[in-house]
């Protein structure tokens, strides 16, 4: 008996082990679609925006604009693709959905009347219509970007909406008793204005690179949470085609306010890396009930609006603040099976495997490359630059090329990344044809070559941000993209992405970070020490010293200042800062206030 239970809890752990070792890595890896939005100017290029994911009965449907159906998960890993039985009148942009009780209802950006529509079965693409449609709205007005919400507690029924620089994000209940629409006694008085951006006072709300430009800000992407008998509006801004596009949130009692500005906004904030940028999605909770904050990637190489999906842990701490961890948010992160506290803000931290880049910027090797003359050279190089809008092209898309990235030392590797781009394409629409298949070998001297992963064997899907972790770690120096088969004319990739641990050291802490608030308070200037053998750095920031929520992160061959313009005014700021490299990360600095005297 003694023997029997010891061989079963040695299967339980084993098994739990396992399950452990399941993980992801942004951009999302889900067979983004061709589309026909462009077709008039003849710009072809796979993207995906503004996400939804829904957990409905503990099995996710991931909903994405202008994708001609939607995506089924039991494990926010593996993505199946489903063709509905009956679409709208269109394809959908910035769709709304929600999961009451057995039911999935969705609903689609408009200025038009257009129906709510419902699914009891949305594993099998089974649509009905709820209602035929809900009063327009006026001018303008919409409901662009809307969200769905439905207070369990009072069992009542909400709407937000908007998308754009002129208007507000608007609010409105829902008469149930009337098919979901607008309640109120008339239509004027059906909705109301539940926040505007106000840039003069949060930084993060400006427009443009690092918040740079003085163009008019844009908000967009609504979304309510209800946490601890809170109510969370969300909201994105302060544009898409930015690399700091986030989201930020007011906080009430009441669904319809009034709602006050969180001063530790925004809440999910990725300035740095290679995927940049995550706003305009949604928050869940996962079926063990830990929380998800989703968004939008920036590409923009063929089209402003060309972008990919990113997923962050989220949650809130001990005062009910909200947060989404984008720490080394492009990295591979584990999925848990358990619920975590995230009481203080930073559980989520032992999602990141620990995983490192380990090839930035090292050399890499291409079997060919297209030359045009009158077109930028898309070289090798690119691939491990870690800037999604440069990338290399083969000189012909057929089997058997191959991009090899010399790590310059034996790693224990343990996953990699391919990401695609479309480069001077004419696809508008995904089929059968459209798929991708390639192998990933490893070699420590480039005489002998091993099979480590082989994606021509799995069913054929488009897969462009291909993530695959290794069965086991493999130690070795060199690492091959085989190609075998992608649909279209060229082949691209902009990034070639090797994951895992050198055999070094991590680098020591910085010895000093200064941060001086300027007089304009959205702003700070701040200077860091390198140190040798960092890679790169993050630079951790939130109101309190146990509040780091906020995280920018830098790479060594980038200078060491840097003008922060992301922060509100009147509310002081606590700062930090950790170094990286191949092996992993250093301990995080001594905290430093921000020099503003504010309390």
């Amino acid at each position: 008996m003694r023997l029997l239970l010891y061989l079963l809890f040695l299967l339980l752990a084993t098994s739990k082990s396992i399950a452990q070792q399941k993980t992801y890595c942004n951009p999302m890896d889900i067979s983004y679609r061709y589309n026909f939005e462009q077709l008039n100017e003849h710009i072809s290029y796979r993207s995906g925006a503004d996400p939804v994911i829904v957990n409905h009965k503990n099995e996710y449907y991931l909903f994405v604009t202008i994708q001609g159906g939607w995506w089924h998960s039991k494990d926010l890993i593996n993505w199946n693709y489903i063709v509905p039985d009956k679409w709208p009148m269109e394809d959908m942009c910035a769709p709304a959905a929600m999961s009451v009780r057995d039911t999935l209802y969705l609903f689609q950006s408009t200025f038009e009347q257009r129906p709510i529509f419902i699914s009891t079965e949305p594993e099998k693409g089974k649509l009905k219509f709820y209602n035929r449609w809900l009063p327009r709205l006026p001018k303008d007005i919409g409901p662009w970007d809307p969200a769905l919400f439905h207070d369990d507690d009072t069992d009542k029924w909400y709407m937000y909406w908007g998308s754009s620089n002129v208007y507000p994000i608007f609010g409105a209940e829902l008469d149930k008793s009337r098919n979901l629409t607008y309640a109120g006694k008339n239509l004027a008085e059906a909705y109301k204005a539940m926040l505007w951006l106000d840039p003069y006072s949060h930084g993060w709300e400006r427009f443009g690179p690092n918040h740079s430009d003085p163009f008019k800000p844009f908000t967009e992407g609504a979304w309510m949470t209800k946490h601890n008998g809170n109510y969370y509006l969300q909201y994105a801004a302060p544009g898409t085609e930015y690399n700091v596009y986030g989201n930020g949130t007011y906080v009430g009692k009441d669904p319809l306010g009034p709602l006050e500005y969180a001063p530790y906004n925004p809440v999910a904030y990725k300035p740095g890396g290679f995927a940049t940028g995550c706003g305009h999605g949604n928050t869940f909770q996962d079926k063990a009930g830990n929380y998800w904050n989703t968004g939008t990637t920036w590409i923009g190489y063929n089209w402003a609006m060309e972008r990919r999906i990113v997923m962050h842990p989220a949650g809130f701490d001990k005062d009910d603040h909200m947060f989404a961890n984008t720490r080394f948010g492009d990295f591979p992160h584990y999925l848990p099976d358990e619920k975590m506290s995230n009481q203080n803000g930073r559980d989520s931290d032992a999602l990141f495997t620990g995983w490192m880049l380990l090839n930035y910027k090292k050399p890499v090797v291409a079997s060919s490359t297209l030359t045009i003359p009158t077109d930028t050279a898309h070289v090798a190089a690119h691939v491990a630059d870690e800037n999604p809008r440069t990338f290399w092209v083969a000189a012909h898309n057929r089997p058997g090329e191959t991009l090899t990235t010399d790590l310059s030392t034996e790693c224990d590797i343990r996953a990699v990344q391919v990401d695609y781009l479309d480069y001077k394409q004419t696809i508008y629409d995904s089929d059968s044809t459209v798929y991708t298949q390639f192998k990933i070998l490893t070699s420590t001297d480039t005489k002998k070559w091993d099979v480590v992963a082989d994606l021509t064997t799995d069913p054929k899907r488009d897969r462009a941000c291909a993530y695959v972790q290794l069965d086991k770690p493999v130690r070795a120096r060199y690492v091959r993209y085989e190609h075998v088969y992608v649909a279209g004319s060229h082949l691209a990739i902009n990034a070639f992405r090797v994951f895992g641990n050198s055999l070094g050291k991590v680098p020591a802490t910085p010895a000093t970070l200064t941060v001086k608030r300027q007089k304009d308070q959205r702003n700070a200037d701040l200077l860091w020490s390198k140190v040798p053998g960092a890679v790169g750095y993050n630079i951790r920031w939130g109101i309190a010293p146990d509040k780091l929520y906020q995280n920018y992160q830098f790479w060594n061959d980038e200078p060491s200042t840097f003008e922060l313009r992301a922060l509100n005014v009147g509310v002081p700021y606590f700062f930090a800062i950790e170094a990286f490299n191949e092996k992993g990360v250093s301990a995080l600095s001594p905290v430093v206030a921000d020099g503003s005297g504010l309390k």
